[in-house]
């Protein structure tokens, strides 16, 4: 696996990253947290977990999404057309199963990226 060509578009971004851009990213990342962080706590409810689950989804995943994102006006966050499959999931294999598949599903996936089996996006 040759990492040489992964490089997260946040290190690019923030080399010449000017201070009005970063005072009008701020007031867009407000906004959208205000949006977003209610939202994952619904999600977290209809999903069948806890809503302090559905909020450290959306937290951790929004931030590695911010992180290593392959673009500037990337905007990462909870979706509603997961709820369905994951009350589902939730609803047959209970928590431990739907964490489970999830824990499998991202070993599987993982090897791809820095392995550009993608191609290019």
């Amino acid at each position: 696996m040759n990492l040489k060509f992964f490089r997260p578009i946040l290190w690019e971004a923030l080399r010449d990253y000017p201070r009005a851009d970063f005072l009008k990213d701020l007031s867009a990342g407000v906004t959208v947290g205000i949006i977003a962080l209610p939202l994952a706590i619904g999600f977290g409810i209809a999903s069948g977990v806890s809503p302090a689950q559905g909020l450290w989804t959306a937290i951790i995943a929004g931030a590695l999404i911010s992180a290593l994102g392959g673009s500037r006006f990337q905007i990462g966050g909870p979706t509603g057309a997961f709820v369905p499959v994951l009350a589902a999931i939730v609803g047959a294999h209970g928590y431990t199963g739907s964490r489970a598949g999830h824990d499998d599903g991202g070993r599987d996936a993982a090897p791809h990226g820095p392995a550009a089996a993608g191609g290019d996006c």
